[in-house]
């Protein structure tokens, strides 16, 4: 159900196809984000569901913040049928902590 960002960071580099989902509110993406990552923050996600809809047999990593939010949308989209769904642990604090120190920390 999780996935460190360095095992994230691994797939980017060898370019596997996978859909990076931030599930964090606009204010927090202005302020930064992980590059082709695509943005439905967690309140807006039932309304926006099927924007997801050509991404049900491809894995789809979620983020937030910390990785807490991001674990209940990857929970919530498996149930929905999005089997290939896992949550980023630590969430964009650990990305720019571990792997990419150039996207801002709040």
């Amino acid at each position: 159900m999780e996935i460190s960002c360095e095992a994230v960071h691994a797939k980017r580099l060898r370019g596997d196809s996978f859909v990076l989902l931030d599930c964090r509110e606009q204010d927090e993406w202005d302020y930064c984000h992980i590059d082709g990552a695509m943005l439905i923050p967690m309140s807006d996600l039932q309304s926006r569901a099927a924007e997801l809809e050509s991404f049900r047999a491809s894995q789809i990593i979620v983020y937030c913040h910390h990785g807490v939010r991001s674990l209940r949308v990857a929970m919530w989209l498996q149930q929905q049928g999005f089997n290939h769904t896992a949550s980023m642990s630590g969430g964009i604090e650990e990305w720019s902590l571990n792997v990419d120190s150039d996207v801002p920390r709040y």
